[in-house]
């Protein structure tokens, strides 16, 4: 199946979006990646070694879950909307830094959800190899909640 960019199912606005493509997006999952380069996506966020640092893994997971929960609002004709990230367990990472030239696959598998709040186990690796992983824990406030926590300083509001 062909899939739009990222972007298109983030609510997000560049430099913040860190997800480049999307592999799959079905019920229980979303496949996306980036990669790692001085040029590319990332580069705003790399340190002097031109490295990523590894607690960019936990926003690549919840980017991964935008892409899942915007694919199905566009299923619905409806355009993206925000997420937030109550919190995470079991957050690992295997690495200080993801490497230049690494491309980062990113899986986040649906373990609960119902109409606001969702549980994803997910997981990044590459070469096959896991580097991080960790349980995410998300919401989707409605408008009123958003115009609640940021007024007219929401985005899209």
């Amino acid at each position: 199946m062909q899939y739009q960019s990222a972007s298109f199912y983030l609510p997000h606005k560049t430099p913040m979006i860190m997800i480049d493509k999307v592999h799959l997006v079905d019920d229980q999952q979303s496949i996306c990646s980036v990669k790692v380069t001085k040029d590319g996506i990332l580069s705003p966020f790399l340190n002097d070694d031109d490295q990523l640092p590894n607690f960019f893994a936990i926003e690549l997971m919840a980017q991964t879950i935008g892409v899942w929960n915007g694919y199905h609002d566009a299923k619905k004709n409806h355009s993206p909307q925000l997420g937030m990230l109550l919190g995470g367990r079991a957050i690992k990472t295997s690495l200080p830094a993801f490497a230049l030239d690494s491309e980062l696959i990113i899986t986040a598998n649906l373990i609960l959800v119902d109409s606001k709040l969702a549980n994803f186990d997910c997981h990044i690796t590459i070469d096959q190899q896991c580097v991080a992983s960790g349980k995410l824990n998300v919401y989707e406030p409605d408008h009123s909640e958003l115009d609640l926590l940021f007024g007219s300083q929401r985005l899209g509001g």
